[in-house]
């Protein structure tokens, strides 16, 4: 319970004549009486916060940047109308800055015995979980002199899910493996390895591509046609370690790696190939396994949405073994960690040989455009000395990705909004290779 502003006002100005008139104890008294009198009869009035019954609905996720609206149903089981203000508290970052006041805050009437729905909308700014806090309910009299106030746990979870912001260059990436598959006009033939169907030889055909043995059956000249790999094990590990916490522009290379492993599932799964997940450090941060391909991104992204960079280094023999018996047969490993030259040299080449004897191995590292434009930048003595600092770290990361290519590892290297579809293309290049 808390006196209103309106009732010290009130206090104030009673007592400002009996001090200039009559400044005894007995005036005081003949002043505020009647202003207690009515607090309590306020106070009496006022619909009781503890007795009232409330519960939530509405979005249990939202990707990250998008609204989520979360209802709270408030019942008036007393004789008495309630009249309040509420406050829904949730975490700093389920808003974008400077916003939380007045999303956060409602004034609400609820009749007598009857029910009311108010409606929160979070716009977080982070991945992961965020998990409502105390619901806090004043409420007034008729005269708004005196209020209760009381709080509500009413537990509620809205999922953060990435954003997912390359799946725009899914639909080109898509139209590049149809042109594989055959089931588009383009001037060549898909390439492939498995066997699809013979048909009749036309001019311009490989003639490498001649069935001897079915022209000779029959009087025309027929030639194999082949389709892309299906059916191959894909791997994608997100390594979470301490130099996936960098910041690369306004968010961390495990974002914008996980935005890649996001587009490449999609593409593959259309392509009818098999996506599991893994994220590791020094230990299974998420693995995800089994999933249909209509399932298989849904579950990518949820269990993406708790991920965090960890600062600590990452394991890269505990990875091996871990990626090992996740793909104990033939597979595509999608490594996406960071070519730094100390974790690769010291930690990853050791061990590489085990990944590249049984599986592909593919590589992508988030590249950082500030260092290109620090490469460029002349003018004075400052930026020639960041110029060279830059042209050298560019140098290490291209050695370490000479390295990795003399071990039979496929380097993808590109910004943050090239990386998805660099390595959707390197994907594509491998299928149609017949690598995977």
């Amino acid at each position: 319970m808390a006196l209103t502003g309106r009732a010290a006002l009130l206090a104030a100005l009673g007592s400002l004549p009996v001090g200039i008139w009559d400044p005894s104890w007995t005036g005081i008294l003949a002043v505020n009486a009647p202003l207690v009198a009515a607090c309590a009869c306020d106070f009496a009035l006022a619909a009781p916060v503890r007795r009232l019954g409330l519960t939530r609905s509405g979005d249990t996720s939202v990707r990250l940047g998008e609204t989520a609206d979360v209802t709270l149903t408030i019942t008036n089981p007393s004789n008495r109308p309630l009249r309040a203000h509420l406050r829904d508290a949730w975490p700093p970052s389920s808003w974008q800055p400077g916003t939380e006041v007045a999303a956060s805050r409602h004034r609400v009437t609820v009749p007598a015995g009857e029910r009311r729905r108010i409606t929160t909308r979070l716009r977080p700014t982070r991945r992961g979980d965020r998990q409502s806090d105390r619901v806090t309910i004043r409420s007034y009299g008729p005269l708004r002199l005196f209020s209760r106030q009381g709080t509500h746990n009413i537990p509620w979870t809205v999922r953060v899910l990435p954003p997912f912001t390359s799946r725009k260059h899914l639909p080109s990436k898509l139209g590049r493996l149809r042109e594989l598959d055959g089931r588009t006009s383009v001037l060549t033939r898909g390439e492939g390895t498995e066997f699809d169907s013979l048909r009749e030889y036309v001019p311009g055909d490989d003639t490498r591509s001649i069935d001897w043995r079915a022209t000779a059956r029959q009087s025309t000249v027929a030639v194999r046609t082949w389709r892309p790999e299906r059916d191959r094990h894909i791997l994608l590990v997100l390594d979470t370690g301490r130099t996936s916490a960098g910041r690369v522009g306004d968010a961390p290379r495990l974002d914008a790696s996980m935005d890649a492993a996001l587009l490449l599932a999609a593409l593959a799964s259309r392509a009818g190939d098999r996506v599991d997940l893994l994220a590791y450090d020094r230990r299974v941060r998420a693995l995800v396994q089994g999933r249909s391909a209509g399932d298989v991104l849904p579950s990518l992204v949820n269990a993406m949405a708790t991920l965090e960079p960890e600062l600590i280094e990452t394991d890269a023999r505990g990875l091996t073994a871990t990626a090992l018996r996740t793909a104990p047969r033939h597979s595509l490993i999608v490594l996406l960690t960071t070519l730094d030259a100390a974790p690769i040299e010291e930690g990853l080449l050791p061990v590489l040989s085990q990944l590249t004897q049984r599986h592909t191995v593919l590589l992508a590292s988030v590249a950082d455009p500030h260092i290109a434009r620090m490469a460029t930048a002349r003018g004075n003595t400052d930026a020639v000395y960041e110029a060279a600092a830059a042209a050298q770290a560019q140098s290490d990361r291209h050695r370490t990705a000479e390295q990795l290519r003399r071990h039979s590892v496929v380097v993808v290297d590109a910004t943050p909004e090239e990386l998805a579809p660099a390595l959707a293309d390197a994907y594509l290049a491998l299928k149609t290779a017949g690598r995977l």
